[in-house]
């Protein structure tokens, strides 16, 4: 099976390059721009004729897309270029699958949620009610990509950090080793993904595909939820990386979300419910500070 991964540079995408070293799938790794020491091709995902040209000429059966704007606050003044990327972006992936009779895995976000005010675990077919444009723009590209009636996967997921790029982990780690002092938000709920955890669940799905290869459509083709297990604010988040990491000396402090002004208002309980994706795929969620010690041994801050 050939599968064509977009923002492969990124964090998912990097854990996507580690999962398939360890899979017989021919993986195409694709970005708008090259990194150093990885294979990289060059691919616009909102260019519809130059993805219909790649899927066609590399005979790509799937699409796993790891690509979206994600700068929440800044999507509110550049709301143009992150509907190109997180809604227009996702349909041509969608077109270029349903032209070919393959599969698109889309990675979703929490963020088409935190409108209304619940305290339960979100399931799929809760209603979106998205707070800001970014929020706004990935459940567009959801709707888009159903309303293609191409085969599709799509994973919804919260709070992701990895080894690579720029997270809440590598921030926090910075911030507690050099401040006397930190105020962190103790009033938005969710759980921390490692996104090595999302991939695996990623290759769950591929590997389900592959053993299926569907004639009439995949029979597993819908909206699932991913994070990893367990729930805490942003506040028991910081503590328990700074202790890992033993900058104990800072002093770390609750404090409410609108100490920290922001042009968007996010969810205050981010907590997906997983019992779909556990049970159709057979997956097996680690608990999230589990996972977190995984992540920073894997950045060497943990032995």
């Amino acid at each position: 099976m050939n599968i064509l991964v977009t923002g492969a540079n990124g964090q998912l995408g990097n854990e996507m390059r580690i999962i398939s070293k360890k899979t017989s799938y021919n993986f195409l790794f694709t970005d708008v721009v090259e990194a150093e020491g990885v294979e990289t091709t060059l691919l616009d995902i909102t260019d519809a004729e130059a993805v219909e040209k790649m899927v066609q000429e590399q005979h790509i059966s799937c699409i796993v897309n790891c690509a979206a704007y994600t700068n929440v606050d800044k999507a509110e003044s550049d709301a143009a270029l992150c509907r190109k990327l997180n809604a227009a972006a996702p349909k041509i992936l969608a077109e270029a699958m349903k032209k070919v009779g393959g599969l698109l895995i889309q990675i979703s976000t929490d963020y088409v949620f935190g409108g209304d005010p619940y305290n339960t675990p979100c399931r799929e077919e809760q209603k979106g009610t998205p707070t800001g444009v970014y929020g706004e723009t990935k459940l567009e590209g959801e709707q888009y990509i159903e309303a293609t009636g191409c085969d599709y996967v799509i994973i919804r997921t919260a709070w992701l950090y990895s080894e690579y790029g720029k997270n809440f982990v590598k921030t926090m780690l910075n911030l507690t080793a050099s401040k006397p002092a930190l105020n962190v938000v103790f009033d938005q709920a969710g759980t921390p993904t490692y996104a090595l955890d999302l991939a695996v669940a990623i290759e769950a799905v591929l590997n389900d595909y592959a053993a299926e290869e569907p004639k009439n459509g995949y029979s597993k083709t819908g909206i699932y939820h991913f994070s990893n297990e367990g729930v805490c604010s942003w506040y028991d988040f910081t503590k328990v990386i700074a202790e890992l990491a033993g900058n104990t000396a800072c002093d770390i402090q609750p404090c409410h979300s609108n100490e920290f002004p922001s042009p968007v208002t996010r969810p205050a309980y981010s907590v997906l419910d997983k019992t779909k994706i556990k049970q159709t795929f057979g997956l097996k969620i680690p608990y999230w500070t589990d996972s977190l010690k995984v992540c920073m041994r894997n950045m060497g801050v943990l032995k």
